[in-house]
């Protein structure tokens, strides 16, 4: 058996049975052993990184990995952001990156490149295959470390005749199924310290020490994330908060949140590090629940970036992407034995009329999210007020970028569609971090994807005209600040992303008016497949 033949099947035998594409010369023999293992779907993308933010996206809605075959170093650097974001955010991807043959790399041809060197900076994983005969082996040992726990990126670099030359076997995986997230074993029974102590490697320690002050009657704030933002970290987290006082936060961007359906509606800690700084202040401790001590996004001349107040103190109960569901659920047996979560909100807001604004798409989109809905959201300034209209709505996942690293939200999107396919997937999208990846609407049309994409067009980086001011740069030249501020402006040429989304199958309406992006909106959920709207909003910042 030829190499590329042993990897797919080692990998489809696995579980890992997508496998999203942008692939070139070197990984063919890969391409034509597609034909012979049906088992495995791929998916072609027109940019790598549209691939490897599907695979996130792929990644945190299903807790195993996608594959992601990419096309020597240069391929590996197109993908790179979204690589960032999806280690950031501990999803479980397979990055197989083809390279030259063995005899060929001699000669330093001009696609060449240290290829290891670049995937070891957002990989907890790298092997090269040697010969055909390793690649059964190191696929699996891939898919293993993929899984972890903790889950991460595992990258396989696969020379072109370790694919082409026989030799080659398939190898089994050996993994927990609880591995894919985080190690938490979902089915263990629930009890007092000593055997939450056992369950999912929890300290006990640190438990009694969280206990100790919570119950303090000193401020305290319990910050969580990984999966304390799922449905049974998030309950057990209200239940400590509601017994406690303690002020319940979660990260500023979690991986995956379930949300609406009368879950507990958990703030998030704002981006805005004066707005953060604020929702920490006066806190004498916090509580980490696979959530990191909290730090401002950039540093600002002058200010810390540190977001604790002087002299808070720290208790963590789960690492970032370990077990922090069930730390919570142990945390909430000691703290609030025998209590339920207080129910959360119900409600959806009116459909508004008229301007539309930041604000009234956030209510269009409150007032008529689906049933079950995955919302990948990159909207940035234009979602503003997104997490209050949709608290109390319908069930729904909610998916945000850990890595800061923009671009990921088209991309994301066709992965969750993929891994759900009987679930609708609202994409919000801000309109300059939608142009780094808009190729992704293609796939969206090519394989039938029922994405409904909403670009907020506010002809601007909005975000950046923020940043312009916090870090406090002063213009040079006439004072004005013209040339500086045309950088972060999107209107000249003016986008027009209802002719690119056509342009690429999607059927695409623009709404001016808050009506209008209603009735856009109804009427993609009317229809299989993709759809984009373009939502014309004026920017949160000028």
């Amino acid at each position: 058996m030829r190499g590329a033949h042993a990897l797919l099947h080692t990998l489809v035998d696995a579980g890992v049975d997508v496998c999203f594409a942008n692939p070139g010369t070197s990984e063919m023999h890969f391409v034509a052993a597609l034909d012979g293992v049906p088992a495995m779907r791929p998916v072609l993308t027109l940019f790598e990184g549209v691939a490897t933010g599907a695979a996130d996206g792929y990644g945190r809605m299903t807790g195993r990995p996608a594959s992601v075959l990419l096309h020597l170093g240069p391929g590996l650097g197109n993908g790179l952001a979204n690589l960032h974001n999806a280690r950031r955010a501990g999803t479980p991807v397979v990055t197989v990156v083809g390279d030259h043959s063995t005899a060929h790399k001699v000669y330093d041809a001009p696609l060449d490149s240290d290829i290891d060197s670049v995937a070891g900076t957002v990989s907890r994983w790298v092997r090269r295959s040697a010969t055909a005969a390793d690649v059964g082996p190191d696929a699996a040992a891939a898919v293993a470390a993929a899984l972890g726990p903790p889950a991460g990126i595992a990258t396989l670099i696969l020379p072109a005749d370790a694919s082409w030359d026989d030799g080659a076997a398939p190898a089994a995986v050996e993994h927990s199924p609880a591995a894919g997230r985080g190690g938490v074993d979902a089915s263990a029974g629930r009890g007092g310290l000593d055997a939450s102590a056992g369950r999912g490697g929890l300290d006990a320690d640190a438990l009694e020490a969280a206990a100790k002050v919570l119950t303090s009657g000193e401020p305290c704030v319990l910050l969580i994330g990984s999966d304390g933002a799922l449905a049974a970290g998030a309950r057990a987290a209200a239940r400590i908060a509601a017994a406690t006082g303690a002020t319940l936060l979660a990260e500023t961007f979690p991986s995956r949140s379930e949300r609406g359906g009368g879950l507990p509606a958990v703030p998030r800690l704002s981006y805005v590090a004066a707005a953060a700084r604020r929702q920490l202040d006066g806190a004498a401790h916090v509580v980490l629940a696979g959530a990191r001590s909290p730090v401002a996004f950039f540093g600002y001349p002058g200010r810390s970036g540190d977001l604790l107040p002087d002299g808070c103190d720290v208790v963590t109960v789960a690492e970032k992407y370990g077990p922090a569901a069930t730390a919570l659920e142990a945390l909430a047996d000691l703290v609030a034995p025998g209590a339920d979560a207080p129910a959360g909100p119900h409600g959806r807001p009116d459909v508004p009329t008229g301007e539309l604004t930041g604000a009234t798409a956030s209510a269009v989109i409150g007032a008529l999210l689906p049933e079950g809905a995955i919302v990948v959201d990159e909207a940035n300034t234009s979602g503003v007020g997104l997490g209050q209209a949709t608290a109390g709505g319908p069930r729904h996942d909610w998916l945000t970028l850990p890595g800061g690293a923009i671009g990921y939200g088209m991309p994301a999107a066709s992965g969750a569609a993929v891994a759900c396919p009987d679930r609708p997937v609202w994409c919000l999208a801000a309109d300059g971090a939608s142009m780094y990846t808009i190729s992704a609407l293609w796939t969206h049309a090519r394989e039938g994807l029922d994405v409904t994409t909403v670009v907020y067009n506010n002809a601007a980086y909005a975000v950046l005209r923020a940043e312009l001011a916090q870090v406090g740069a002063e213009f040079t030249g006439d004072g004005s600040g013209v040339v500086a501020r045309r950088l972060l402006d999107l209107d000249d040429p003016t986008l027009d992303f209802v002719r690119i989304a056509e342009g690429m199958g999607v059927p695409a309406r623009r709404a001016d008016t808050a009506d209008e992006l209603a009735d856009a909106l109804r009427a993609a959920s009317t229809e299989p497949g993709p759809h984009l709207v373009e939502a014309m909003v004026p920017p949160l910042v000028r």
